[in-house]
């Protein structure tokens, strides 16, 4: 870790306002049961193209997507640029469409698309470094960090890029201006803010009432850090989750030990604060083989429930798990996705289209583990509101198991099983096969 790297995080939490972890977090109401879904421009179609991805969004509308986030759409830097298209977190303009992609017309047609679907649509952000060739390093080179000899610096092997100087507030109010840019020539729903853990928690104290002044936008955080909630950042990436869902695929692990994850998110996040729970994204496909080497085969339906319906989730899916892409997707070079079968359509839909519709997902909802008797093996939870039950029990193991629920569940209901639409008026036992899985519901189907 470079000394500048370490000033900044210390620079950050110096100006941090501490508020109550009792303070209920408010959020846009357009993503209350919401999902996720990022979408790789240049790996998505032959063509590369936000015209050519704009075919895809009724599709995705069917399935259940409620909103799209777009990795970034600037030009790429070529100074330092990795691979023959680059990486793009290198940006070379905050304020321009990478020509590769289309304009800006062609995004605001897709905005316009999505929004009358009812899909809303975040942008990807990059505010701790810009590309090794922006314009700023020209115009404004106090703008970024330097060495001893005046030379613009970069992250870890980040050579690409350049790191943004936050002690300086032109280049914060530049910053916060380049967002507004998109906010008032697009009609994007939120951000996606990249490496937000590097960026000082005062900037986004500043920043983010300013764009919600512009109007109501959603904030997600590349940070597992429960204080970025209380600068305005609606969720947060559940990494440390994330980590242990991983291990427990690979028999390393238990359900125990995620429980242990889980309730210390539950004490050190403030209450209301929501989490991006994910099988996989850009990052984990392409360099870590999330999801197809991590939760391959029958291993990731069951970790994919669990990150729609367990509680505080704001869930994720990648571009192609749906298909699924069974490879780790280039992240410097084209590599189309080829969609062809969807063979994951079906399961994504019945668990997306239950997380929009059914009550029980809203936020004043009551969310209650269940005791199981074989608590490292099995999770079982139940959502409530009003008339509307949902029971959600997941074999996390290789073997089956016999699981029975201790919990005084209501009787005289009929549980309708999502899945299988079998009915029942009896769950306390159940039979699950080795990553095994059930969701039951009740008041409504």
């Amino acid at each position: 870790m470079n000394g500048n790297f370490m000033k900044k995080i210390l620079f950050g939490l110096g100006f941090f306002i501490a508020f109550s972890l009792n303070a209920q977090q408010k959020h846009p109401t357009f993503m209350e049961q919401g999902n996720i879904y990022e979408v790789n421009i240049r790996q998505y179609t032959k063509e590369g193209t936000l015209n050519a991805f704009a075919k895809h969004l009724p599709r995705l509308q069917k399935m259940g997507v409620k909103t799209i986030w777009f990795m970034p759409l600037q030009p790429i830097s070529k100074e330092g640029r990795k691979g023959t298209l680059g990486s793009y977190y290198s940006v070379a303009s905050y304020t321009q469409v990478n020509p590769e992609f289309g304009t800006l017309n062609d995004f605001n047609k897709i905005v316009t698309k999505a929004h009358a679907l009812g899909i809303k649509v975040l942008i990807d952000w990059v505010p701790n470094h810009s590309g090794a060739d922006h314009p700023w390093l020209k115009t404004h080179l106090d703008f970024y960090e330097r060495d001893s000899t005046g030379k613009a610096i970069y992250t870890a092997d980040w050579s690409d890029t350049r790191e943004l100087n936050y002690d300086n507030p032109v280049m914060e109010d530049s910053m916060i201006n380049a967002m507004k840019y998109w906010v008032k020539n697009t009609a994007i729903d939120g951000f996606r803010v990249d490496v937000a853990w590097g960026v000082p928690y005062r900037f986004w104290n500043k920043c983010i009432p300013a764009l919600k002044k512009q109007r109501n936008l959603f904030f997600l955080a590349e940070a597992d850090d429960p204080k970025l909630h209380e600068t305005g950042f609606d969720a947060t990436y559940s990494w440390t989750e994330f980590h242990v869902m991983n291990d427990i695929a690979a028999g390393t692990k238990n359900v125990l030990s995620l429980d242990t994850v889980l309730n210390k998110i539950d004490t050190s996040f403030m209450k209301g604060a929501w989490r991006l729970y994910f099988t996989s994204n850009h990052d984990e496909n392409s360099w870590n083989k999330a999801d197809y080497a991590t939760m391959p085969g029958k291993k990731h339906a069951p970790f994919a429930i669990f990150t729609q319906t367990y509680n505080r989730t704001m869930p994720l899916i990648y571009s192609g798990q749906e298909e699924p892409v069974l490879r780790a997707i280039s992240f410097f070079e084209k590599d189309s996705m080829g969609f062809k079968k969807y063979e994951r359509a079906s399961f994504y839909k019945t668990i997306l289209n239950l997380r929009s519709t059914n009550s029980a997902f809203k936020e004043n909802a009551i969310f209650e583990r269940i005791k199981v008797n074989n608590p490292e093996k099995v999770m079982a939870y139940s959502r409530k509101n009003g008339e509307s039950f949902v029971v959600v029990v997941l074999n996390l193991s290789n073997e089956q198991q016999a699981v029975k629920l201790n919990s005084n569940l209501p009787f005289g209901k009929t549980y309708f099983e999502v899945f299988d639409k079998s009915e029942t008026k009896y769950i306390q036992d159940l039979q699950l096969p080795a990553w095994g899985y059930k969701v039951f519901v009740y008041g409504t189907k």
